[in-house]
């Protein structure tokens, strides 16, 4: 039993520790540059093809959202008649 309680404590230990295990690439600069490039593009569109796809699907959305809200709204407006 107190095999495992010194077990978990060494893992709790290991993996709160404050050293770097692995040093991680800084990618700063390399974005800076592509989104301050002067190509014409606004920038929501300068990350590339992942950028214009979620862009593309958030204006879908919306349309068909609004369109939809319009939709309940008029449905509301206009109570159906009883027989």
């Amino acid at each position: 039993m107190s095999r495992h309680i010194m077990a978990l404590r060494q893992v709790c230990s290991r993996t709160f520790s404050s050293s770097v295990r692995r040093q991680v690439e800084n990618k700063v600069p390399a974005n800076q540059k592509m989104f301050q490039e002067d190509n014409g593009l606004p920038v929501h569109l300068k990350g590339g093809a992942k950028d214009a796809l979620l862009y593309r699907a958030t204006m879908a959305l919306t349309v068909f959202g609004s369109g939809f809200v319009i939709y309940e709204l008029l449905g509301a407006a206009m109570p159906k008649k009883k027989e």
